[in-house]
Order: C-alpha cells, then sequence, then structure tokens
C-alpha cells in the first residue's frame, strides 16, 4: 500500500515513514509500506497532526474490516467465545439442502470451530478430509450469503481432492475450473497453483472483487516463507481481498515460530505475526501453540480411527558384480576394480549417487533420455573374468537383474493372483520406466513428472481390473491423490532421508475412509550392506519423533518437510553422520 503527503510536511513524513515501516519511503512525498506491516503500526497514524488523513474508500473499507478480524480473534485468544459459539450438532442445519456429504465427529467439530472463527487455520493430520471440511465451511457461509464463490490455491496435485469432493459432497456440484490465462468469471470454485499466482494477482484480485469470496490456501505450508517469498507475497497481497480466509496445512516438521508467524499473517493481516510472536516471547513454539490453540482447528492422527499397519522391510542381497561395483563407489576397491579407479571415482558418492546405486549402478550412466529404461537380457550373459568393472557397470542389465527390481516384481504378481491392485514407488524416473517394462504384464499406470496424461493413468489404476499395478515417485503423487478405495498395497524400491515425503505417500492409501478391516501392506525394499540401511536406521528415528506430532492436539512444530533439498536427498546433520559411518 502507498502513503502520500503534499510538500512542506517531508520532514514530518520521513518520522511517520520510519515508525511504520524502515526503508519503506520511496521519496519525500511517497511511502510504499507492506499492508501487514502498516496493520500492525496503524496507530502511528496518530501522531500525523496535519490536516487529518484522506482514504480511498477501498483501503478503509479493507482495513476496517482487517481490523475488526483481529479484535474477534482477540476475544478468541481471550477465551470469549461471544454469543455466536456453535456446537457441532449445528453444523448439518446450517449447510444448506445442496449438501449431501457425510462428516464424521471431528468434521463436525473443526466445522463448528472454523466458522466460529471467521478466519481460520486447520492443522488436521494429512488424510483427515481437511478438503471435505474447507466445502462445508464454504457451503455454510455461501447459504448464509456471506461468500458465492471460493478460490483455491494450491499444488496442482490437489486439483483432483477438490473435483471429486465438490462432486460427492453437493447435490448441484459447483462449476468447478482450473485456472488458465485468466480466471474464468463464470466459475464458482477457481484452483490455481502456486507457480502461477504471482504472475495471476490482478486477475485474481479482479475475480474475488466481483462477489463475496472464501479463499483457501491447500498445502499452505508453501507460503511459509510470507513476504520474503514469491508464494508467500502473492498470498498475503491476494488475502485482504477475500471475505473469508482459510489455510490448510498437516505436514509438521522441526522448524520455529517463524513459520507460524507466516502463516497466520495471511489469516490476520496486521494482527497474525504479532500474535505469535507475543506467544512465543520467552518460551517456545509448544508454549505458542497452547496459547494460539483457539485460533485453529486440528484433527490427530489417533482420532480417525484407521486400521493399524507396519511397514516391513523385505532385505535382498547384491549379485557379485553389483556388490562389486557398490563397494567400489564406496571406495573399497577389489583387484579387478583398480584398473576401473579412475572412471568410478568420477562417477562421485553422493547420497544420491548411493541410493541410486544401491538399486542399480547401471543407473549411474546418463541413458539417451532422462526416461530410458535399463534393458535387462534374458537369459543374462556370463561376465568374462577379466572383463574391466567400470564396462561391467555400464552393461549391468545385461548380465544381472536387480534384487529390488527382482522382488517387486514378486510382490506385485503375488498380489495380483489374489485381485490386488499394487503401487511402486521409486525416486527415480529410469527406476520407473524400467519397473513399467517389467511390469507389463500387469498393464502398469505410470506417473512421473513427464507423464502426459496424469489424470487418465489413476483412472486406469483405479477403474481398469486389467491395470494391477501403479508405478510413480513420491515427488510427484506422494500428496494429494486418494487412492485407498482401489488399492491397499504398497512397495518402495527406495526411499531417500525425506520422513515428511515417506510419510505422504504412505498416507495415499492408508487415510479416512477406510472401510473396516481393511488390511494395508507396506514392503519397503533394503539391499543389504547399502546405504538403505542407513536411511531404514534414520527414517526410523524421524517417524518416531513425527508420529509424536502427528497425535499432539496441539502444533508444536509445522513447515514442509517435502520442500527439502532434492540435491541432498533430505539429509540432516544426523543423517550425515550416519551416511559417513557407512562409508568408512
Amino acid at each position: 500500500m502507498v502513503l502520500r503527503t503534499v510538500p512542506g510536511h517531508e520532514e514530518e513524513f520521513a518520522v511517520l515513514a520510519a515508525r511504520i515501516a524502515p526503508g519503506g519511503q520511496r521519496g519525500p512525498l511517497v511511502g510504499e509500506f507492506d499492508l501487514d506491516d502498516f496493520l500492525d503500526r496503524i496507530i502511528e497514524l496518530g501522531s500525523w497532526r496535519h490536516e487529518g488523513v484522506e482514504w480511498e474508500d477501498a483501503l478503509l473499507q479493507l482495513v476496517n474490516g482487517v481490523l475488526d478480524d483481529a479484535e474477534r480473534a482477540e476475544q478468541r485468544l481471550r477465551g470469549d467465545t461471544g454469543q455466536g459459539a456453535l456446537e457441532p450438532g449445528d453444523v448439518p442445519e446450517l449447510l444448506g439442502d445442496d449438501w449431501t456429504g457425510d462428516l464424521t465427529a471431528f468434521q463436525l467439530r473443526d466445522v463448528a470451530q472454523l466458522l466460529c472463527l471467521g478466519h481460520g487455520a486447520n492443522f488436521s493430520v494429512p488424510g483427515a478430509g481437511k478438503t471435505r471440511v474447507s466445502l462445508a465451511v464454504y457451503a455454510a457461509m455461501r447459504e448464509q450469503g456471506l461468500a458465492k464463490r471460493l478460490l483455491v490455491v494450491g499444488p496442482k496435485s490437489a486439483y483432483e481432492a477438490w473435483q471429486t469432493e465438490s462432486q460427492l459432497c453437493f447435490r448441484t456440484p459447483p462449476r468447478i475450473v482450473v485456472m488458465g490465462r485468466v480466471p474464468d468469471y463464470g466459475a464458482e470454485v477457481l484452483l490455481v497453483n502456486y507457480e502461477r499466482l504471482s504472475r495471476s494477482l490482478p486477475g485474481l484480485m479482479s475475480w474475488l472483487g466481483t462477489a463475496p469470496s472464501m479463499l483457501v490456501l491447500d498445502e499452505a505450508h508453501r507460503m511459509k516463507l510470507g513476504a520474503n517469498g514469491t508464494y508467500g507475497s502473492a498470498c498475503l497481497a491476494l488475502g485482504p481481498a477475500a471475505a473469508r480466509r482459510l489455510i490448510l496445512t498437516g505436514t509438521p516438521a522441526p522448524n520455529g515460530a517463524r513459520d507460524l508467524e507466516n502463516l497466520l499473517s495471511f489469516v490476520w493481516p496486521g494482527r497474525g505475526k504479532r500474535v505469535v510472536s507475543d506467544a512465543v516471547r520467552g518460551g517456545d513454539l509448544a508454549y505458542a501453540s497452547t496459547v494460539l490453540r483457539p485460533l485453529f482447528t486440528r484433527t490427530t492422527k489417533r482420532e480417525l480411527g484407521l486400521p493399524p499397519f507396519e511397514p516391513k522391510a523385505r532385505y535382498v542381497r547384491l549379485p557379485p558384480i553389483h556388490r562389486e561395483v557398490y563397494e567400489a563407489l564406496k571406495g573399497n576397491f577389489s583387484a579387478r576394480a583398480e584398473a576401473s579407479r579412475n572412471d568410478i571415482e568420477a562417477l562421485g558418492r553422493t547420497a544420491l549417487r548411493l541410493l541410486m546405486a544401491a538399486t542399480s549402478p547401471a543407473l549411474l550412466v546418463e541413458g539417451s533420455s532422462p526416461y530410458e529404461p535399463l534393458a535387462y537380457r534374458v537369459p543374462p550373459l556370463q561376465a568374462a573374468p577379466d572383463e574391466p568393472l567400470y564396462a561391467l557397470l555400464r552393461e549391468l542389465p545385461s548380465y544381472e537383474l536387480s534384487p529390488k527390481f527382482r522382488e517387486a516384481v514378486k510382490i506385485v504378481a503375488t498380489n495380483a493372483s489374489a485381485n490386488r491392485k499394487t503401487i511402486v514407488w521409486t525416486t527415480f524416473v529410469r527406476n520407473i520406466t524400467t519397473l513399467a517394462e517389467l511390469l507389463s504384464p500387469y498393464s502398469p499406470a505410470v506417473v512421473h513428472g513427464g507423464t502426459a496424461d496424469r489424470d487418465e493413468e489413476i483412472r486406469r489404476f483405479r477403474e481398469d481390473s486389467d491395470c494391477k499395478v501403479l508405478v510413480s515417485n513420491p515427488a510427484t503423487l506422494g500428496e494429494g491423490i486418494s487412492l485407498h478405495h482401489a488399492c491397499h498395497d504398497a512397495v518402495y524400491v527406495d526411499r531417500d532421508f525425506m520422513a515428511g515425503r515417506f510419510l505422504q505417500s504412505l498416507d495415499r492409501i492408508h487415510r479416512l475412509g477406510l472401510a473396516p478391516g481393511t488390511e494395508t501392506r507396506v514392503s519397503v525394499l533394503v539391499a543389504e550392506g547399502t546405504i538403505d540401511e542407513v536411511v531404514q536406521l534414520r527414517l526410523e528415528v524421524k517417524l518416531k519423533f513425527m508420529g509424536s506430532i502427528l497425535d499432539d492436539p496441539e502444533v508444536r512444530q509445522l513447515a514442509d518437510l517435502i520442500e527439502e533439498p532434492i540435491g541432498t536427498a533430505g539429509l540432516d546433520a544426523a543423517d550425515i553422520r550416519e551416511l559417513l559411518r557407512h562409508l568408512e
């Protein structure tokens, strides 16, 4: 927002600008300020003694609305729920006759609390049905005439959930449109991804302004950097244009209070940041979470009542050449490997390369394209004893089948014979394309970043009885999609150190809506004596820690583990220490 004065007041204006936000002055008569900073320090306008303050009508309406919202939030923090308190049992009659979706007891509780908040946050765990809860809040708002359209900002992978839930929850589904080059003014529900947001702001502001609107940030941790990030600055600019704001995120991670400050700054501009900073002053995020509890709703993992399951590690042994190559990559050179030392050392031994080599060292050799599958020979060739090891590495699929691939095919075949579908997860795209060929008898669906028609592949997996397996990677399909009605078996050919991404991918088949007594079976393939054992050890520690958070009714830590740098495979300091022990 922009403040201007007239000549003759330069000195007083400089003082006022510095009080609002240092560095905001753009000239002797003009200042440009972040709306959050301005609202947080709006009291400083009282120091302006010259001929009052003139407001643009739209800005005055916005500021009054935001300040009213902040006051309601303050009342909630003080424990004053006012006259508008709702009980879960009150919710169904508020949704209108067009609502047809079932709501669990905890979802009714969450809807009631969010309706009381005005704006709010849903920090329920993945798989708790946050999309349906949000649609119920919108339905109640629409029934009262307080919202006539809904803008959802989220990752592309979440689009399907909004489209499907809209069909299931309304007798006459709203017209839902994915954002194109410009907003569709005929859409009641508009979906847009975070990547497109900043360059679409003018159009989206106009779309929100044509009717009372509700704005939802799905996977809201994407804007955790606030005004310092591209996504965050766009969201903060867009938020005040909406009559109601709601953020959704359920992925916990070891970050600090600043993430929560930025999230709540979107919900309550000018107040959210200060509320969090006041709550953590002299304490920690755990204490702050208790103080802030009236401002968000949260369903824990335990409340979902899902049938328990435990991922099972299945250990495989590396065949001779594979083992010799892997040991050479670690620095343990056999007599034959010594002749190829320079070539093998040139491949490097980063965590990602070791993860590849634990499945097949042939992945370390670039193919003709990023999608080229490994070409396995049947029957395999017999390697000559004097063949250079680097030459064998390059042609390894001609001599040995990866034991992980063999085990994955075996599991899929067993499940298919019992008419059970399987999702096979792997980190690397060439693993996906290789497995797609090895699993061709089971009409595999294949989804990775380069898949032309992701929706069609997912539809085939769900609906085609001949399609017994889906092969994908957690980076592409690890969030925002539900497969639990079609599939109850998963195989992890490999994993990296990203615990959050692993948990998200597990939730694709283990989430709200599972039939009672459903058996979920997850197999994790671990190559003996490789980095896989390090990953197994470290993920057990991380998952134990994260499990305690998932069943914590408060929010002690909040951010996005799946945004860990890809190049590091999600390693933290403790991961690196364990990896170094492995290499020694």
